[in-house]
């Protein structure tokens, strides 16, 4: 199993996460989540993409 080696960056994450999963209606709790549905974990994680793609070409320009 991988390290973090900054955990810094392991809460700006969880961070990204929680504001990704609030922007897509799903309720995320700190700790466990397994109770979502897939379709629930799948948003979060889309929308997560979604805004790290958009703050890619912003930064390109």
């Amino acid at each position: 199993m991988a390290k973090n080696t900054v955990p810094e960056a392991k809460e700006a994450l969880n961070r990204f996460k929680m504001e990704a999963a609030s922007e897509v209606g799903v309720n995320l709790k700190q700790g466990y989540n397994g109770d979502l549905t897939s379709k629930q974990a799948g948003s979060v994680g889309g929308q997560m993409v979604k805004k790290m793609i958009k703050a890619y070409e912003e930064s390109m320009r």
